[in-house]
């Protein structure tokens, strides 16, 4: 019986899991392993610190997903991969062997690369976790009671920069609503090299559009900037600017986990070939953020190439078939190319995005800003709630 460990229980791991179990049957031994036993639908975090979702809308249990399917779940944090020996050591001491691995750890948030920068031991607030994201929205509703002005957006090293921009719409909308927009500035502070760069060097009209977008709404953006510092209600950038805020929601700098950075580049992140398999150890792959993609492009403030959770699921697919045809002895499935699609929630619209493939020269690229994209994203947060509930993770 094929051992596999899976590092992770989010889009990457859970979907991984499930589709080696599902390609192998009884024919596989399946572990996964998470410090957090909560599947968390990230991208509904936004939604959550605007007080339009509550932590119990968007989170399952990982544990009842996969231990009815067959599938056992280690409620504890990685500490250690021996890939010469194909082990896995937790943190309490537990040590677990492999004939394949999965990693789907996602990020290390780097909060302390920048000074001052954090929810925890810093002065900025986050949105990348469910216990990040609820301090947030403690925040915001302080600045309805007391307004004063916002800074959202992304630092240095970030590749992740979709939720900054939906905070920015959002906030944006809900203090048009409250009739007190006028008394809250909003800043919308980037390392990216220009609005709608997002780490994928433009996407379509995304320049444009996003300009376009923000002057109307009379969001001030500053981009190309890297963060020297923050201290209490003021961020200090590199070229010596000093922006004052009362609420800064700034994406920190993100890095491999330390479980598994030391198979990786020197950000921690795994290089990988077309399968997603490890280019030194062909018995390891790694999905979503914990795989390296190198950049489309070089940009005076270094930043990441994100990966969606549509990329992520797809990622986990093709590995796991991978995985599947290497047990059964058969050929290994054709590569594909990665494309992206994504949702950007605006307020009281939204804007649907299709690039392929993700990263330029494209051969098709689309961008659309309706009202029928926000009940689109509305609609596909039941569904794919719904859907790894049950284990469907075969659906698209």
């Amino acid at each position: 019986m094929a051992r596999i460990v899976v590092l992770g229980g989010s889009f990457g791991g859970l979907t991984a899991a499930l589709e080696v179990k599902r390609h192998l049957g009884k024919a596989a031994d399946v572990t996964v392993m998470s410090e957090d036993d909560r599947f968390v639908f990230l991208p509904s975090l936004p939604w959550l610190i605007m007080g339009w979702r509550r932590p119990e809308d968007i989170t399952l249990r990982a544990s009842d997903i996969l231990r009815p399917r067959g599938i056992e779940f280690v409620h504890e944090a990685a500490a250690r991969v021996d890939a010469d020996a194909s082990k896995v050591f937790t943190a309490k001491g537990r040590e677990l062997s492999y004939d394949h691995l999965v990693i789907a750890t996602g990020p290390q948030l780097s909060f302390d690369e920048i000074p001052g920068m954090g929810p925890d031991k810093g002065y900025t607030d986050c949105t990348f976790t469910l216990d990040h994201a609820v301090k947030t929205g403690q925040t915001w509703r302080r600045i309805l009671e007391d307004p004063g002005p916002l800074v959202l957006g992304s630092s240095q090293m970030v590749s992740c920069f979709g939720p900054s921009y939906e905070l920015a719409f959002e906030m944006h909308a809900e203090l048009k609503r409250r009739r007190m927009r006028h008394k809250v500035p909003i800043l919308y502070l980037t390392s990216e090299p220009y609005l709608g760069h997002m780490g994928l060097g433009g996407l379509g009209k995304s320049r444009r559009c996003m300009e376009d977008e923000f002057a109307d709404r009379d969001i001030k953006p500053i981009v190309n900037q890297a963060i020297q510092e923050v201290v209490p209600n003021e961020i200090r950038l590199k070229d010596g600017t000093k922006i004052p805020f009362k609420l800064a929601m700034i994406a920190p700098p993100f890095k491999g986990v330390p479980a598994v950075a030391p198979l990786g580049n020197p950000r921690g992140f795994i290089p990988v070939d077309k399968h997603y398999r490890h280019t030194k150890y062909p018995n390891i792959f790694a999905v979503g953020v914990a795989m390296a993609i190198a950049p489309p492009e070089p940009t005076p403030v270094p930043v990441g190439v994100p990966k969606t959770g549509f990329m992520t699921t797809r990622m986990a697919k093709v590995a796991a078939a991978a995985i599947a045809a290497e047990v059964k002895g058969s050929a290994l499935p054709a590569p594909e190319e990665m494309g992206v699609i994504c949702i950007m929630d605006m307020g009281n619209t939204a804007a649907f995005m299709k690039a392929y493939p993700a990263l330029p020269p494209r051969q098709s690229s689309f961008l659309k800003k309706a009202v029928w994209a926000k009940w689109l994203k509305v609609g596909f947060e039941k569904y794919y709630l719904w859907k790894i509930k049950n284990g469907l993770s075969q659906l698209p």
